[in-house]
């Protein structure tokens, strides 16, 4: 666990990360190395199972990024296992009411405050070597990617326990879509920056487009994810074949 990472993101101030959607230890590794302040491993929508986790987590040692693993469900174990291999925070999607907010900072903490088991000798704790290393909490992003989580957002900013508030933009969008309201997206985004403002919490969000980072920074969103590595190398073959490949007869 970085915590000297950690404590940096709990710091008011821009904070760039990017996601990383394929699973691969080598791309985490150079983006490690390329400066960013937190990266995303996903394993809710990304390519990588858990045996490319702990080889990602491991390839970050000494890089100054705080490592989030986003889960795919709130499960307990899952939860459980991302943070004894190593991972400075979890990303929790769909965090919907503040009751399941609540559940989610019971998996993450130790008893008292929570339900989360122990074990000196897992990788975070140093395979037995350190003994500090559970004295700072993990960080807790919690994805508000709905109406209703956009509506309940100012009690689930208020639960102890949540670092971030950080919107999923295609989920709530699509959720928006499929539940047509009187709330509109950008209504959602101005509830989740002045909720994160209120109750000294960060918001954060994925920009698929960098050109939308600094508006959405201005705005309050201190967590940004710029990219990811699948569309990044993407966007850069279709660039090389477009620019080289002979037009189809």
């Amino acid at each position: 666990m970085n915590t000297a990472a950690i404590r940096r993101l709990r710091t008011p101030g821009l904070h760039l990360g990017t996601w990383l959607s394929l699973g691969s230890p080598v791309i985490a590794e150079l983006a490690g190395l390329c400066g960013f302040d937190w990266l995303l491993l996903d394993l809710e929508h990304g390519c990588g199972g858990e045996a490319s986790l702990f080889q990602s987590l491991q390839s970050l040692r000494g890089t100054r990024a705080a490592v989030i693993v986003r889960v795919g469900a709130p499960h307990p174990d899952l939860i459980q296992r991302a943070l004894d291999w190593g991972a400075d925070g979890l990303m929790v999607p769909h965090v919907d009411t503040p009751k399941f907010a609540a559940e989610v900072v019971r998996a993450v903490r130790f008893p008292p405050l929570g339900t989360r088991g122990y074990s000196r000798s897992v990788r975070t704790c140093g395979y037995g070597l350190d003994s500090h290393a559970t004295d700072v909490q993990p960080l807790l992003f919690a994805q508000i990617e709905s109406a209703q989580a956009a509506l309940s957002v100012r009690e689930i900013a208020a639960v102890d326990g949540v670092d971030v508030l950080f919107v999923g933009p295609a989920d709530l969008a699509f959720d928006l879509k499929a539940h047509p309201s009187a709330l509109t997206y950008e209504h959602c985004l101005a509830n989740v920056a002045k909720a994160a403002q209120t109750a000294a919490r960060q918001a954060g969000i994925l920009c698929r487009n960098d050109a939308d980072a600094e508006p959405l920074a201005r705005q309050g969103f201190s967590l940004l994810a710029v990219d990811s590595d699948l569309a990044i190398l993407r966007q850069r073959y279709q660039s090389l074949v477009s620019r080289f490949a002979a037009p189809s007869a």
